[in-house]
């Protein structure tokens, strides 16, 4: 249990501390004429987050909360989807955030992660979905999550995004 209990706490600081920024980001970049789009999908995002923290908590719980025989590769896959996420936030700087915010006439980074792939953040969040649950024993929220998670960032995100970025000309990705 111990293990569940120092990933859960670690990725609550995470993410709140990441809430912090992105808020601090969104009044800069709002400052500089930054448009949001994709407001209405947002919550839905946040509620599969906090459902996945709950499940992968719940059937950790049920099934013993130990780490499986192939921890040394979920928390590699861990820590490294943490580094490709902070990469690609340090990239983005000031514009990097939570939510799709473009700065219209702003050129789109092209450096860091975003050189390699288009939406790294996006591959660290993937990573993280498969690799915190199963380093915790809880295969079914591995699948399950991100199954939802590919869904909503192939069906709604990366459309919404794409589309933002489409429309201000030279947008600044944001994510």
């Amino acid at each position: 249990m111990l293990l569940l209990e120092f990933i859960t706490i670690l990725l609550v600081l995470q993410r709140v501390s990441e809430l912090v920024l992105a808020r601090r980001n969104e009044r800069r970049t709002r400052a500089r004429g930054g448009v949001e789009y994709g407001a209405r999908h947002y919550p839905i995002i946040v509620l599969l987050h906090v459902c996945w923290f709950i499940a992968f908590n719940a059937e950790s719980y049920v099934r013993g909360g130990g780490p499986t025989s192939l921890w040394p590769l979920w928390s590699i896959l861990f820590v490294a989807a943490q580094i490709l996420r902070y990469w690609a936030i340090s990239s983005l700087g000031e514009f990097w955030n939570t939510k799709i915010i473009v700065v219209p006439g702003m050129l789109s980074v092209r450096s860091g992660p975003y050189k390699y792939i288009p939406h790294p953040n996006y591959v660290a969040v993937l990573i993280e979905f498969v690799a915190v649950p199963m380093l915790v024993d809880a295969p079914i929220t591995a699948v399950v999550g991100t199954v939802l998670n590919v869904a909503l960032l192939w069906s709604v995100r990366i459309p919404a995004e794409t589309r933002a970025l489409s429309e201000t000309k030279k947008g600044h990705s944001t994510l």
